[in-house]
């Protein structure tokens, strides 16, 4: 007998029917012998639904406050599985982040697990139970219940294969990673193994599927993770370890980041205290930066790009506010009617790069920024250029 932790998201859960058939996966696993933790997302759209009735109050909400209201979304969900494995004759039980003993750290709405205490899950396991485990959360030191932002049930997931030393299978609505979306490229051909890293990469470029932070702790303490469809019994995809032989084509695949939001200060002076400033101020807005550059202008200034999660348009207000009142002789602008389409590969190479730029030459896109890294380069294009652009990069790529 084995242990393994399974993980359906919110589409799967999405209405009491699917959360039914849930159940009978779930069972599927345990009578092969096996012991299952299952850890599941707020249902359909839940916790947007929650996320808006709170702006409805308040652009800006009080991010502890905000973490209280958007934990109860998986508290349905984990309830309502029980109950459905329940009703099939099958012993379960359900618990909160917190009641399982997953602690985190940092701030709210944006929380890292720390540690998890097992204890209670292998002491219910024992007694034959299938054990439900809500995503996306967990207690502070303060006692204050956090959340672990986007994708964060991925994170609960993977976390607790690693703490329970097991293997974990994440179900999802398509039928494994795509090198592009499909719902935005129709042509796009699953993968069946891709590398930890350029998964990674994928995942915190936009990719969707997987939550960055879920994949590093898979890499980080060896944990294989198997993506797969919680609707189709058909071949999904491994995250494992890379192998030269996994993937021979250009490029990896093609994330698509549609929450972007650049926020522009120009004119700052080079030689004084503006940057730390502009820092200091981002940092009490909570404020994640997805990337940054910085492009000299004139003599003495330079400007900085911010490219910050659309989301996040209330504190990144805020943060205009603040930074014109500190530094009147700035200039501040922000945009959102943009999207970052990075190209993920093993190596950045001459004739990748020649490739991208001739798609924006021969079609007349235009870009506003480029970031590159080691495994990727990223272009900030107008919303209007998006879908061509991806497009044709499919097509180049074969992807």
């Amino acid at each position: 007998m084995s242990t393994i932790v399974q993980k359906y998201g919110g589409t799967s859960m999405g209405s009491i029917e699917k959360i039914k058939s849930v159940a009978k996966k779930v069972i599927l696993e345990k009578e092969k012998g096996n012991d299952v933790v299952v850890v599941v997302s707020a249902m359909g759209k839940t916790t947007n639904k929650l996320v808006d009735l709170a702006k409805e109050i308040d652009l800006n909400p009080d991010k502890r406050e905000f973490d209280v209201l958007l934990s109860t979304g998986e508290q349905i969900s984990i309830s309502l599985l029980a109950i459905a494995i329940q009703s099939l004759g099958y012993d379960a039980i359900s618990f909160t982040g917190y009641q399982v003993g997953i602690k985190t750290k940092g701030i709210h709405s944006k929380s890292e697990i720390e540690s998890i205490n097992t204890d209670k899950i292998k002491e219910h396991l024992e007694q034959g139970k299938i054990v439900i485990v809500a995503g996306f959360q967990g207690i502070n030191e303060d006692g204050d219940i956090t959340t672990l932002g986007r994708g964060g049930s991925d994170t609960t997931a993977v976390a607790l294969a690693a703490a329970l030393g097991c293997n974990c299978t994440i179900y999802t609505d398509v039928e494994g990673i795509y090198p592009i979306d499909p719902n935005l490229y129709p042509n796009a051909k699953k993968i069946d193994y891709i590398g930890y890293k350029e998964m990674i990469e994928m995942s915190r470029l936009g990719a969707s599927v997987m939550e960055s932070t879920s994949v590093e702790i898979g890499y980080r303490k060896s944990v294989p993770i198997y993506v797969t469809s919680s609707v189709n019994d058909t071949k999904g995809t491994y995250i494992t370890e890379t192998n030269d032989n996994l993937n021979c084509k250009d490029i990896t695949g093609v994330a698509i980041d549609e929450n972007t939001s650049i926020l522009n200060v120009k004119n700052i002076l080079s030689k004084s205290n503006d940057m730390s400033l502009i820092f200091e101020i981002l940092s009490k807005e909570n404020l994640e930066i997805k990337m940054i550059n910085q492009v000299a202008s004139d003599e003495g200034h330079i400007n900085l790009f911010f490219v910050l999660n659309k989301g996040d348009l209330g504190s990144i207000d805020e943060a205009m506010k603040k930074i014109k009142i500190k530094l009147n002789h700035v200039e501040v602008y922000q945009k959102s009617d943009i999207s970052t389409i990075s190209v993920v590969c093993k190596n950045i190479n001459y004739d990748v790069i020649n490739k991208i730029f001739n798609i924006f030459k021969e079609n007349n896109i235009d870009f506003k920024q480029v970031f590159t890294s080691e495994l990727s380069m990223s272009f900030i294009v107008d919303n209007k250029y998006r879908q061509r652009f991806i497009e044709l990069l499919g097509v180049e790529f074969d992807l």
